[in-house]
């Protein structure tokens, strides 16, 4: 199957909490990144972005968020047109984890947590007794407690990934952008995150939307995978819909084999190497 015969697949759901529409951007002119790309999110669910280098998925990320503004289409949170927010009201509602961030220098990790409150905070700029609560929690969901009067810039990439992640929830926020949150992160702790974002959603039925590479971190987890290929979908749907051998030997240029988990029933990706290797 030739790329361009992969089938573009677009989910159908006129309540959508985040609905992207015929998007396209570039960074050069003639050069696009995304192209007339349309992506629906329900509510209450774990969706992974997956797909090769360059395929678009960080842009993607920072569309929806708010970072950057398509050349063509739009993006909707709630119904209503995301540029039609205030930025604070952006902030109250959604959540965006980086890849990388830098640290900030000289400040604990607790004080670092208590900065994902800003939002809600009022302008004399005093935390309440419910702003130090939420940032304790989050510290404690993500198993970052232990490190609460360290200095970040002291902490290891693991370590101060936990953190972000943790001042990204003390924020509250009902909609949470992840770019790659385990990419730093050793065997645990990556399924640490991944499940308590599946609680996050279950329990509070937070919507998260994260970048993978793990195809099968991604599988074990997310309710719906999304497959970006040259800036467009190539599949969306549930992980074994979407875990297909022929898609993902399509899109990623390699051969691969699809298993199951026989103890949970999801799809296992083993890429193989090429015959002439």
């Amino acid at each position: 199957m030739a790329k361009d015969d992969l089938n573009l697949a677009t989910p159908i759901a006129a309540d959508a909490y985040l609905a992207a529409r015929h998007l396209a951007f570039a960074y050069r002119p003639g050069r696009p990144v995304l192209q007339d790309l349309s992506l629906e999110v329900q509510r209450g669910r774990l969706v992974c972005l997956i797909g090769p280098n360059g395929s678009g998925k960080t842009t993607l990320l920072r569309i929806l968020v708010g970072l950057l503004a398509p050349s063509a289409g739009e993006v909707r949170l709630a119904g209503r047109r995301l540029r039609s927010y205030p930025r604070a009201a952006i902030a109250r509602r959604i959540a965006f984890v980086p890849q990388e961030t830098l640290p900030a220098v000289g400040f604990t990790v607790l004080e670092t947590v208590l900065m994902g409150r800003s939002p809600h905070i009022g302008a004399l700029g005093f935390e309440t007794a419910a702003d130090w609560y939420a940032a304790h929690q989050a510290l404690r969901s993500t198993d970052a407690d232990q490190f609460t009067d360290r200095i970040l810039d002291e902490l290891s990439g693991g370590e101060r990934q936990r953190v972000i992640i943790a001042r990204a929830l003390a924020q509250e926020p009902e909609l949470m952008l992840l770019d790659e949150p385990t990419s730093f992160l050793d065997l645990k702790h990556q399924h640490v995150i991944y499940g308590l974002l599946t609680r996050l959603v279950r329990d509070r039925r937070l919507t998260v939307v994260c970048v993978s590479h793990d195809l099968s971190l991604a599988a074990a987890y997310a309710d719906d995978l999304v497959l970006l290929d040259r800036g467009r979908i190539a599949a969306v749907g549930s992980p074994q819909e979407v875990l297909r051998p022929d898609v993902l030997s399509t899109v990623y240029e390699i051969p691969v084999e699809v298993r199951t988990d026989e103890a949970t029933g999801r799809p296992m990706v083993l890429p193989r190497p090429p015959h002439n290797a």
